[in-house]
C-alpha cells in the first residue's frame, strides 16, 4: 500500500467512524479544507474519502453548500429496520443452539442493566445495552455473510438508534420484557421457527411503535 493510498484509507475510516458514532450529525456540513487541516493531510485524501462515503450513502452533495452528512430518512430507516427484522430473526434461530450458559447469563445481565437505565431515564445507556444484547446473539451466528449484512445495516441505523427510545419511551419497557421472553425460548430449546418469528416480531414492534408516534405527531400538526 502506497503512502497516498494509506492516507486515503485512514481518512476514509476516520470520517466514516465519526458519522457512524454521531460525531458528525445528519445534515452537518463537511468542510474539506478544514478537515484536511485537522488531519494534517492535503485535501486530496479527504475529497477521495468523501466521494467514497457519498457512493455508500453516508454523504450527500447540496448545491451551493457542498458535502454534508446524509440526513435521516424516515422511510429509509423503517425499510432498513424491516430488513434487519428478517435477517435478525434468521440469525437468532441459527445462533440459538450455539448460545451457552455463559451467553445466557450475559444476556440476562445486559437486560438487567437495560432495566436500570430505563429506570434512570438514561437513553444512551438503554441504547447501548440493547445493542450489546443483540450483539451477543449475532456473535454466535455461524453464517459469516449474514453477520456482515447485519453489521452493515446496524451501522446505517446507528445515527438514529441512540434517540429511538427517547422518541418512543414506552417501547423500552416492553422491549425489556420481549428480551426476557427471547432468552427463555433459547434457554428451553424452542423450535427454531418459533425463535425466528419471535425475534422478527420483536424488531417489527419497534417499527410499528415508531410509525404510530409519527402519525400522532402528524395528526396534531
Amino acid at each position: 500500500m502506497t503512502v497516498a493510498t494509506s492516507k486515503q484509507e485512514r481518512t476514509y475510516t476516520l470520517l466514516r467512524t465519526r458519522i457512524i458514532e454521531g460525531t458528525y450529525l445528519p445534515g452537518q456540513r463537511l468542510v474539506i479544507d478544514a478537515i484536511a487541516r485537522e488531519l494534517e493531510v492535503s485535501s486530496i485524501p479527504v475529497r477521495e474519502a468523501v466521494r467514497r462515503l457519498e457512493a455508500e450513502g453516508w454523504v450527500t452533495y447540496q448545491q451551493n453548500h457542498g458535502a454534508e452528512v446524509a440526513p435521516i430518512d424516515v422511510l429509509g430507516w423503517t425499510e432498513a429496520m424491516g430488513t434487519l427484522a428478517i435477517l435478525e430473526g434468521f440469525a437468532t434461530s441459527l445462533a440459538a443452539p450455539l448460545l451457552d450458559a455463559a451467553d445466557i447469563a450475559r444476556l440476562r445481565a445486559l437486560n438487567a442493566e437495560m432495566g436500570e437505565a430505563i429506570a434512570n431515564l438514561d437513553v444512551l445507556a438503554i441504547s447501548e445495552c440493547n445493542k450489546a444484547f443483540h450483539q451477543v446473539v449475532y456473535d454466535r451466528c455461524p453464517n459469516g455473510h449474514l453477520r456482515r449484512e447485519l453489521r452493515s445495516i446496524q451501522e446505517r441505523l446507528n445515527t438514529l438508534r441512540s434517540t429511538i427510545f427517547m422518541f418512543i419511551p414506552t417501547r423500552g419497557r416492553v422491549s425489556l420484557d420481549e428480551h426476557e421472553r427471547l432468552v427463555e425460548l433459547v434457554e428451553t430449546g424452542a423450535d427454531p421457527l418459533e425463535v425466528e418469528l419471535f425475534a422478527r416480531t420483536h424488531k417489527m414492534r419497534t417499527v410499528a411503535a415508531y410509525e404510530k408516534k409519527l402519525r400522532e405527531i402528524a395528526e396534531k400538526s
